[in-house]
């Protein structure tokens, strides 16, 4: 009877060991992640600046599709991984270290060009 009783929690724990990592897969790697929030944050800004009401009804479920469409994901695992990296401090301010740094980057390359005379424009 013992040996049942060790066999059945072994292959409980076996199986429960399996289930994490499916769950492990499910999160999206550091530097798709900051890709993503990139352009989130991207829909989040056009959104932001429309006059029109109730646009976000009307195109904001679009622009996120196409987004989350571009990198072979959806809502529910970005939300997943979301949540995940919430739990995970450091990785998360590393990750919006990076995403600020390229919306800097933007910003700083936008304001170069508009500083220019207009008649050095190509």
């Amino acid at each position: 009877m013992r040996k049942y009783i060790a066999v059945f929690f072994s292959v409980s724990l076996f199986l429960l060991s399996c289930n994490k990592d499916k769950s492990a897969n499910q999160i999206i790697d550091h530097s798709r992640m900051v890709k993503l929030l990139i352009d989130i944050h991207t829909v989040d800004g056009r959104m932001y600046n429309r006059v029109v009401p109730d646009s976000m009804y009307k195109y904001g479920a679009g622009m996120y599709m196409a987004v989350f469409k571009k990198y072979k994901t959806d809502s529910v695992q970005f939300r997943k991984s979301f949540n995940y990296y919430t739990t995970q401090p450091e990785e998360m301010q590393a990750i919006y270290e990076e995403v600020l740094k390229n919306f800097k980057q933007k910003t700083d390359s936008l304001n170069k060009i508009l500083k220019r005379p207009v008649n050095a424009l190509p």
